[in-house]
């Protein structure tokens, strides 16, 4: 089976929320979401995170996008002030991800200090997922998730989705023990 294609630009919108595409424009906002210690805890993003690294980052996910492996889109209330983002990868051929059927897309996402507690993560998580099953064609959708971080849990549960069995996943020094959570269609508040 083919793996989906994320095709051109994409802006999604429900449940209050815009996702769009990020823009040059955004640079300073990206530096302020990103340039915080649980963001650099739980996520692969250098810190400090600042107008240099904002630009190294835009310009990555640009290339990333290029060659269709993931996209990244700014998360907003309004469709213009960005208060966090979300990403939409493929996963490997040799992720076990693929153990549930089908292609498998992974989402990850960080939420601005200022704009947590708000249930952007959730609304923006169940938005993605099911962009990711509806009109891209993935069979499988995962998030993966450090069990240190039960804020992440939290909007794991809310946004619909599963602890599965697979052993946890290591990724880089910070990030060794993430656990696997599934998206169960239908299963989100």
């Amino acid at each position: 089976m083919t793996s989906p294609r994320f095709g051109a630009h994409i802006t999604i919108s429900g449940l209050g929320l815009t996702l769009r595409e990020w823009t040059d424009d955004d640079l300073p906002a990206m530096a302020e979401l990103f340039d915080d210690p649980d963001v650099a805890r739980f996520t692969p993003l250098r810190s400090p995170f600042d107008l240099e690294a904002a630009r190294a980052y835009l310009d990555a996910a640009r290339q990333a996008r290029a060659e269709d492996r993931k996209i990244q889109l700014a998360i907003t209330s309004d469709g213009r002030a960005p208060q966090g983002e979300i990403l939409l990868f493929r996963c490997v051929p040799d992720d076990p991800a693929h153990r549930f059927g089908g292609p498998a897309a992974e989402l990850g996402y960080a939420i601005g200090l200022r704009h947590r507690r708000q249930g952007l993560a959730s609304r923006a998580v169940r938005l993605a997922a099911e962009h990711a099953r509806e009109t891209l064609g993935f069979s499988t959708v995962v998030l993966r998730i450090d069990p240190d971080n039960t804020g992440s849990e939290r909007v794991a549960k809310a946004s619909g989705f599963e602890l599965t069995e697979l052993a946890p996943l290591s990724r880089g020094a910070v990030r060794d023990r993430l656990r696997t959570w599934r998206h169960v269609p239908g299963d989100a508040g």
